[in-house]
């Protein structure tokens, strides 16, 4: 089985499943592709399923009535997404769809329960797994909620960091290109405000610009601003 980063252990993925678990669900995987645009699931399909991102760039997004669309999370290699929860009938309340060309392993609801009843390894496993989504999701709502939209524009630029960022000379460079209405949909702000609040920070030295790509020049400043707790990596992500 193709796994990608290792067992989601790399250094920018959630930490999901050792080597073991994974082994143990491998024999249930059904490998699907997804191409650039093309969705794994949709918002109202039933939740029947589990997704390993072993290769490519998975986003979950939220659509509201208006027809706004808010990015939740920015899945890579060696990530779990879906929907888990006690109920029959559950349905996915958010949709996910691919960035680039990808590859995920697919676990059924009821193969994996199966696999869990067994392996009481995998059952913590998945608990752990569930309650660091959660913590995650706290953090964007803190984002979001406490300090404005400049606190959450600020955060989303550390956490693309983390995610994606390189050291370089002058900087650390965001390996990512993302438009400006992208990283409004990231925020829940619109396209005219990120691009007043990108150039203040531009202004004020924290960031800088080359080749359409942001450079981070002081995470200090950025963090100061979204009064930024420190998270560790793997929560303190897209």
């Amino acid at each position: 089985m193709e796994t990608g980063t290792a067992a989601g252990y790399g250094e920018n993925a959630i930490p999901a499943l050792s080597e073991g678990s994974l082994a143990l669900l491998a024999g249930a995987m059904q490998v699907r592709h997804v191409g650039k645009g093309g969705s794994v699931f949709r918002e109202g399909d039933r939740a029947e399923e589990l997704f390993y991102v072993m290769r490519g760039k998975i986003r979950t997004v939220k659509s509201s009535d208006s027809g706004r669309t808010l990015t939740l999370y920015l899945h890579r290699e060696g990530d779990l997404l879906g929907q888990l929860d006690p109920f029959p009938d559950t349905v996915h309340g958010f949709a996910a769809e691919a960035v680039e060309d990808a590859k995920v392993g697919v676990i059924r609801r009821a193969e994996l329960e199966a696999r869990l009843r067994r392996h009481g390894d995998l059952a913590i496993e998945l608990v752990r797994w569930m309650g660091l989504m959660q913590r995650l999701t706290q953090t964007k709502l803190r984002d979001l909620i406490m300090f404005g939209k400049s606190g959450a524009l600020c955060s989303l630029l550390i956490r693309l960091g983390n995610t994606c960022g390189v050291d370089k000379k002058g900087g650390l460079f965001l390996d990512v290109k993302l438009s400006h209405a992208e990283m409004a949909d990231m925020i829940g702000a619109t396209r005219e405000s990120v691009n007043r609040m990108l150039g203040d920070l531009k202004k004020a030295g924290a960031i800088d610009t080359q080749e359409g790509c942001i450079i981070i020049k002081d995470v200090a400043y950025l963090r100061a601003v979204c009064h930024c707790e420190n998270c560790p990596k793997a929560v303190c992500r897209m």
